[in-house]
């Protein structure tokens, strides 16, 4: 079985992951669950309570909308649309991760990796 990463770990940024995936194109609940899975080499899954959450908390910020699909196959799904202010959160959250991530390494490790 594949190490797991610990949901507290990741708990901060599934916002973030949830609209880069979102950014790539339109999606459904189980198809973003299911690209977490494939990104995180089955290392992390975002449950459906997790996920769902995380659409309403993005949608209610103006980050996401969404919209029934026309399937002619199966149940009705609902997709989720990264909107302008979507792209903005993501963007300004990726550029925090990025400012952070040499910042953690560091203090966990202890090991300086560059020179300010």
């Amino acid at each position: 079985m594949a190490e797991v990463i610990s949901k507290d770990l990741i708990r901060g940024h599934t916002d973030t992951i949830v609209l880069n995936i979102l950014q790539q194109g339109d999606s459904y609940g189980y198809q973003v669950a299911k690209r977490v899975r494939e990104l995180s080499h089955g290392h992390y899954d975002l449950n459906e309570a997790t996920l769902y959450t995380v659409f309403r908390r993005l949608e209610k910020n103006g980050a996401l909308t969404d919209y029934w699909g026309d399937e002619t196959q199966g149940s009705r799904r609902k997709y989720y649309h990264v909107t302008d202010v979507g792209q903005t959160m993501l963007a300004e959250k990726t550029a925090a991760w990025r400012f952070a991530k040499p910042i953690i390494d560091e203090l966990i490790t202890g090991k300086i990796t560059k020179e300010d």
